[in-house]
């Protein structure tokens, strides 16, 4: 058996995997102590599968785990105390930064703070060239001073970013000795060691939210790990990567980063191999609609993109992680999303979340904002008895009260007028944040198929598959924990960075051979570590390269693990030139390729993965009735049909509301649904089918 968590903003997600397929569960987030609400979806997994907690948890061979305590503890300024070494004369990398503002001209907006304050940070005597010589050699006294500073300043973590520690890290190495031995059990992140990139603003950026994560991060998998085995799990803990993988826990206290963004990534995974499995597609737009936010992705040709410019909060003043992430597009649009109207009676849809808690005014928690969800329930889309598969009951009036007086009365409008326009607006900012990541790169969505993943999929799904025209929307039976679902479905995974610069024209194969076996080598130490042979590892090489005077890298592919040849490195700068014009448009065959780092992407599948995407255990059901709205018509009967009842080839034909555990697929107009051969939902526009 394995199991997989998710924590989100609103509840917190469990899969369930054994012999007999998959299962789902949820129970509300504890903000307070989110490993509280671990425990508490366990029990519930407990419960309705009628054994005791510790039972069940001694079944479980692997359990996964994703979570954006790193995340939050970043973007609320609660991590560590933490101090920033660098070479001396270059106090200001995490201050001139990369970035910008969103809009060139407000001027309005201030120039963001470093992630670590000047006051906090400290200059090594040393310097290293970019050849790797020495020119000025470690100051081992100065630096003992240093360390008395440190020892003042009540310092909770270390960060040390020297330059060019890339190409010769023995300074970052003696500094590192000092500290293990001056301050010890004060962790510490070396650059070199967490990211060697030539890029200094990155590399410093990503080693000092390392370093301030260390002891928040190191606490949380020690009561995680504590309590989990309190509660009788025996089996392995892993943590899903802000890559697309997972790491054993152990590892991710050692480099915490590496999970800061692990809840987004993993939906990618999930969806497409459902949208393979249902639609026999390997273009897919991938969307996660949870309590909180909406995370789209564009998967092309079966590839999920990666990107090293992925921003802690607001891109380009909040925080550059500068480590390989899924490329996921987030907007405050989700099930918790509030509903407000500005000062000039404009309508919004979030930021805002109402979170779990109080949550929607409809959870009768104390919330009195109106939500997305509170709109859904208005309009008769949820059924207030079975809300979450029967786990809580809605209050429709308080619902109805809180649209009313927050949204309606405010616009002069009636209360379904309200809720259809909260829905409209979340639906459209849905489709904006798609087409910036389709359109705007010049790829037409309608081509694509769309997977609605996330507890508030259904609410919105079909709409914005109009809206973008595309054919073919598949909702998977575990689309409601999508994350945790594509969590099941990863392997162990890491990723290795080289520094070796050179140009085709010139290239430097010695050098570079160097640095690939370098790579080599440590992705089949990694597959030792995680007990497997060497051969047993997937070890993809990549680079990073441009045209030169270029400002950002294209990651392409490489076809051998060493140039031997001209032939190989002109194959390569062609596999380059095909790259750039595909993603970019344009391409110079004439120009030489410049190579800025080299990496490895290593895999190594679990034992125990077997990667199921079954249907979800049929539960009782049958059709029913449900007054909801339905655009041009208002409020009417609308067809109820539970996802289990339907039979795979069987057409039914929209409006209709599709119950599936978890979520309710909102099929307002006309469209036909069917079931996948993996228990999926799959919905075709009508009048697109027709015309094709």
């Amino acid at each position: 058996m394995r199991m997989s968590v998710d924590i989100g903003g609103t509840f917190t997600d469990l899969v369930v995997e054994d012999a007999d397929g998959l299962a789902l569960y949820k129970a509300p987030t504890v903000p307070a102590d989110p490993v509280q609400g671990i425990l508490d979806v366990l029990a519930t997994a407990a419960v309705a599968r009628d054994v005791p907690l510790a039972s069940l948890l001694g079944q479980v061979g692997s359990f996964v785990h994703a979570t954006t305590r790193g995340l939050n503890a970043v973007l609320t300024g609660n991590a560590a105390r933490t101090a920033f070494l660098t070479t001396a004369g270059h106090p200001d990398v995490l201050l001139l930064r990369e970035g910008g503002r969103p809009d060139p001209f407000d001027f309005t907006r201030p120039f963001p703070l470093p992630y670590v304050p000047r006051a906090l940070t400290f200059e090594v005597p040393e310097r290293v060239l970019s050849t790797g010589e020495v020119l000025t050699p470690f100051d081992a006294g100065a630096f003992e001073r240093t360390c008395d500073e440190l020892v003042a300043a009540d310092v909770e973590a270390v960060a040390v970013c020297l330059l060019w520690a890339t190409v010769n890290p023995v300074h970052e190495l003696a500094v590192g000795e000092v500290l293990e031995r001056r301050l010890p059990g004060v962790p510490y992140t070396l650059s070199h060691a967490l990211n060697p990139s030539l890029r200094e603003y990155r590399r410093a950026s990503s080693a000092a939210i390392d370093a301030s994560l260390k002891p928040l991060m190191s606490d949380y998998f020690s009561a995680l790990t504590d309590r989990l085995r309190a509660a009788g799990l025996a089996g392995r803990i892993l943590m899903v990567t802000s890559a697309g993988g997972v790491i054993d826990a152990v590892d991710a206290v050692a480099r915490p980063i590496l999970t800061i963004n692990s809840g987004p990534s993993m939906a990618p995974i999930a969806g497409r191999a459902y949208a393979l499995a249902d639609a026999g597609s390997e273009d897919v737009i991938v969307a996660d609609a949870g309590g909180t936010t909406y995370d789209v992705t564009l998967v092309r040709r079966g590839e999920i993109p990666s990107t090293r410019s992925a921003w802690v909060g607001e891109v380009g003043t909040g925080h550059m992680t500068g480590l390989p992430s899924i490329d996921v597009k987030s907007v405050g649009a989700g099930g918790g999303s509030i509903a407000w109207v500005d000062e000039g009676g404009l309508l919004h849809v979030g930021p805002q979340s109402a979170g779990s808690v109080p949550g929607p005014a409809c959870y009768g928690r104390g919330g009195t904002r109106p939500t997305v969800t509170d709109a859904a329930l208005v309009l008769g889309y949820l059924d207030p008895d079975e809300f979450s598969s029967g786990a809580m009951r809605l209050d429709t009036k308080a619902a109805i009260e809180v649209v009313r007086t927050e949204v309606a009365d405010v616009l002069g409008i009636d209360v379904i007028e309200a809720a259809d326009a909260i829905l409209q607006l979340t639906t459209e900012q849905m489709v904006r944040a798609i087409e910036e990541i389709t359109v705007g790169q010049g790829i037409d969505p309608a081509k694509a198929v769309l997977i609605g993943g996330g507890g508030a999929a259904g609410l919105n799904a079909h709409a914005v598959a109009e809206r973008l025209g595309c054919r073919t929307l598949v909702v998977p039976a575990v689309g409601a924990a999508l994350a945790a679902a594509g969590a099941l479905m990863s392997d162990l995974t890491a990723i290795y960075s080289a520094t070796a610069p050179t140009v085709t024209s010139a290239f430097h194969a010695d050098r570079v051979n160097a640095a690939l076996a370098d790579l080599v080598a440590q992705g089949r130490d990694f597959a030792a570590r995680a007990g497997v042979p060497a051969e047993a590892a997937g070890i993809a090489l990549f680079a990073e390269a441009r045209y030169p005077q270029q400002i950002w890298e294209l990651e392409v592919p490489l076809r051998v693990t060493s140039f031997e040849s001209t032939a190989d490195v002109e194959a390569f700068a062609q596999d380059f030139h095909r790259t750039h014009e595909e993603i970019l448009g344009i391409t110079d065959p004439a120009s030489p390729v410049e190579v800025v780092s080299w990496g490895a992407r290593v895999t190594v599948a679990l034992d125990e993965a077997n990667h199921q995407i079954g249907a979800l255990p049929p539960p009782t059901g049958s059709a029913d009735v449900r007054r909801a709205f339905v655009p041009g018509e208002g409020m009417r009967e609308v067809p109820v049909v539970p996802l289990a009842s339907m039979q795979v080839g069987a057409v039914v034909r929209g409006p209709v509301l599709v119950e599936a555990p978890f979520t309710t697929v909102v099929v307002a107009g006309e469209a036909d649904c069917r079931l996948g051969e993996s228990g999926s939902l799959v919905i075709e526009t009508v009048q697109q089918e027709e015309n094709r």
